[in-house]
């Protein structure tokens, strides 16, 4: 009896660790099976570590930007395009891990978790994928940033539709330059820069600040503070481009005073800074659909007054991706809610289903009061404080721009960032330009182009 009992005992053990094994497999498989597909040994689908098959993958208007052909993954005939579009899209090699062809292989190559690569009939069957982008919008973002390394990213605010990424340098897919590794025209060419990089956003974050002010402090609007062209905070200096006198915050906002953001951040507190800056989006992990965005971070848990005086005004170690600023500006629009951008529109004969891209709303960023007074000061910095001809006046924009200090020896980066508020025209949008100088000069025109080339 003994014997039997512990018989049954290790039978149970064996029993059990089969179903565990079992299930385990499962999960990998239904989790992985998509990347085991796609292993060298599957010579139809890979050859020479570049996917050779898989379905197309198009822009909104339908113009395939890759796609294969007799084993051979082929981009557009445009040169133009394969290199205004190759950050989004992806290259053979996967070298642009971000790409939708490599987040997507399982989709684009038709794999099943029942079936593996093939159809009930045993032929594969590869899906085919069509992104929300539009090509010869995303080229001419390419051509206007031209050498200079930087990133462009333009939405609807009301659908969530990109219209427009576009990050530099770039290359052409099917001509990769031979010294793309060694020459520093294209260092960095495998990032995007749109939704992988980070960079310090200067006085764009000032629209951030504002909006811990107006939500912690009663006199907000009557608060001024005096900019003779520096101040001391905790015994360093703070220096402004300007000496505005007695400012309060929307001249303040629309100078870009230093001084302003700088004493305001300083009164606000840690605390009442970086709950703004968590509930606008900082620190927190982001995705593009199934794509991953770096996180954007404010930390000032270790900064003294000098150094939060300096989070204030966007500097210090403050970073934030592109896409990040675009969602903030697209938030403001919607009194405070953000409708979630999406790149892929719908998928169609993939295994693991078909898809359509639906208006999702995200969590709220701040009040809608808040919001509210964000647009007036924005709309107030573009038509008061800005350039009349800075943006074209029908599509109602409103906007900062930023000239962040990244320091060393390298020129200022400069920022756009704002949305049209005329309902006809629904975009959101953010240009940064790499040792481009002030913000106003370098990055605002590319976006006025953008949105005039949108008007048709």
């Amino acid at each position: 009896m003994k014997t039997t009992g512990f018989r049954s005992f290790i039978l149970y053990i064996l029993t059990a660790a089969f179903l565990g094994c079992m299930g385990f497999f499962l999960f990998e498989l239904f989790t992985q099976g998509g990347e085991w597909a796609m292993q060298p040994y599957n010579q139809h689908l890979v050859a020479g570590g570049q996917m050779t098959w898989a379905g197309t993958i198009s822009d909104r208007n339908g113009e395939v930007l890759v796609g294969s052909q007799d084993g051979v993954r082929s981009y557009n005939s445009d040169a133009g395009i394969r290199e205004a579009t190759v950050h989004t899209v992806g290259d053979k090699n996967g070298y642009i891990s971000t790409g939708v062809q490599l987040v997507y292989r399982p989709q684009l190559v038709g794999y099943n978790p029942i079936l593996g690569v093939t159809t009930i009939t045993g032929k594969s069957g590869g899906g085919n994928i069509s992104l929300t982008i539009d090509s010869s919008l995303c080229e001419t973002a390419t051509e206007l940033l031209g050498s200079r390394k930087g990133a462009v990213i333009l939405y609807d605010y009301t659908t969530g539709d990109i219209l427009c990424k576009a990050s530099t340098p770039t290359f052409d897919p099917e001509n990769i330059p031979d010294d793309i590794d060694t020459n520093d025209q294209y260092k960095g060419a495998y990032l995007d820069r749109t939704i992988s990089s980070s960079f310090t956003p200067g006085s764009t974050f000032k629209v951030v600040t504002s909006a811990c002010a107006i939500e912690n402090l009663s006199d907000w609007d009557s608060r001024t503070y005096t900019c003779t062209g520096s101040t001391i905070i905790n015994g360093e200096e703070i220096t402004c481009m300007g000496q505005h006198g007695e400012i309060g915050l929307e001249a303040a906002l629309g100078n870009s005073c230093n001084i302003y953001f700088a004493e305001l951040a300083a009164d606000l507190g840690k605390d009442a800074m970086t709950k703004t800056a968590n509930e606008m989006g900082f620190n927190q992990a982001q995705k593009l659909d199934e794509i991953v965005v770096s996180a954007s971070t404010y930390d000032v848990s270790e900064a003294d007054e000098n150094a939060l005086a300096w989070s204030g005004i966007g500097q210090y170690t403050t970073l934030v991706t592109p896409y990040h600023m675009m969602r903030i500006m697209g938030a403001i629009a919607n009194d405070g809610v953000p409708v979630e951008p999406h790149l892929v529109s719908s998928m169609n004969g993939s295994g693991l289903g078909d898809y359509t891209a639906k208006v999702e709303k995200g969590e709220r960023m701040m009040p809608e009061n808040v919001a509210k007074v964000l647009q007036n000061l924005l709309r107030s910095d573009v038509e008061t404080y800005y350039r009349s001809d800075m943006f074209p006046s029908e599509f109602q924009v409103c906007a900062k721009t930023g000239t962040a200090e990244v320091g060393g020896d390298k020129e200022d980066t400069g920022w756009v960032a704002g949305y049209c508020a005329n309902p006809e025209t629904p975009y959101a949008f953010v240009v940064v330009v790499e040792e481009g100088g002030f913000g106003s000069a370098c990055a605002a025109p590319i976006a006025s182009q953008l949105l005039q080339q949108l008007a048709g």
